[in-house]
C-alpha cells in the first residue's frame, strides 16, 4: 500500500513497460523513427498511447479530435482502437511533421481514418462549430502550443457530446508547474489552466501523472 503515485525510477519504469505496453509494430516502428529527431521529446510516451487507446475503446467512440499531431503517434494509437468507420479530425500546422506521420498511418493501414487538417487549430475547430459539429464528439486529446490551451479545451468542451471525454497532455511540464520560481511563457500558461480546469463545474476531471501529466475532464 502507498498513500502517494510511485516514483518510477529507470528500472521500475522499464518493468512496467515490459508488463504493460502491447505496442503495435507500426506503433513501435513510428516511435524508433522519431527518437533520432530533434523535437523527439513531443511524442506521447508507448504507456500513455496505450491508456488513450484504452479510453477511447471504453467510451465506445467513432468520432475524435487531436490538436497537434507531430509525427502521429497519438493518432495512430487512437485510430487502431476506432473500429471501422471511426474518425479523427487531426489539426497541426507542419507540413514537414506530418508529412513523416501519412507515411506511417499509410502502412499501418490507418490512414482512411484520420482526417489531417493543416491550418491553425483554432480555425478549424470554429469552423466545425459554424459547421453544426458540436456535441458530436466523442473523445478529444490536446497537445499543442500551451499558450492556447484554454482555447482548444474551450472548443473541445463544445464539440464533444455529455458524457464525452477531453485528455490534455503536459499538464504537470515535467514539474515546473510546482516551482514558484519558474515564470516561463509556458509553466505560467499551463498553470493557469490547470486551475481553470480544476473549477470547472462543467466536467469531472482527474490529472493524472501519466507522461508529462495527463488531464481527463469528463464532459457533464
Amino acid at each position: 500500500m502507498s498513500e502517494r503515485t510511485l516514483n518510477l525510477e529507470p528500472r521500475l519504469y522499464r518493468y512496467l513497460i515490459d508488463h504493460s505496453v502491447r505496442e503495435h509494430p507500426a506503433l513501435r516502428e513510428l516511435r524508433e523513427a522519431t527518437a533520432g529527431m530533434p523535437h523527439a521529446g513531443m511524442q506521447i510516451s508507448p504507456e500513455q498511447g496505450q491508456f488513450m487507446a484504452l479510453l477511447v475503446r471504453l467510451l465506445g467512440a467513432k468520432r475524435t479530435l487531436e490538436i497537434g499531431v507531430f509525427t502521429g503517434y497519438s493518432a495512430m494509437s487512437v485510430a487502431l482502437a476506432l473500429p471501422p468507420g471511426g474518425r479523427i479530425v487531426a489539426c497541426d500546422v507542419s507540413e514537414e511533421w506530418t508529412a513523416m506521420a501519412r507515411g506511417h498511418w499509410e502502412k499501418a493501414g490507418v490512414a482512411a481514418k484520420i482526417d489531417l487538417r493543416l491550418a491553425p487549430a483554432l480555425q478549424t475547430l470554429d469552423k466545425l462549430i459554424a459547421d453544426g459539429a458540436a456535441g458530436t464528439f466523442d473523445f478529444a486529446f490536446i497537445d499543442a502550443d500551451k499558450s492556447n490551451y484554454p482555447g482548444y479545451y474551450e472548443r473541445c468542451l463544445a464539440l464533444v457530446r455529455r458524457r464525452g471525454l477531453i485528455a490534455v497532455d503536459n499538464t504537470l511540464w515535467s514539474g515546473a508547474v510546482a516551482d514558484p520560481g519558474n515564470d516561463e511563457r509556458d509553466t505560467l500558461a499551463i498553470r493557469a489552466f490547470n486551475d481553470a480546469v480544476h473549477g470547472d463545474e462543467r466536467v469531472e476531471m482527474s490529472l493524472l501523472p501519466v507522461g508529462d501529466g495527463l488531464t481527463l475532464a469528463l464532459k457533464k
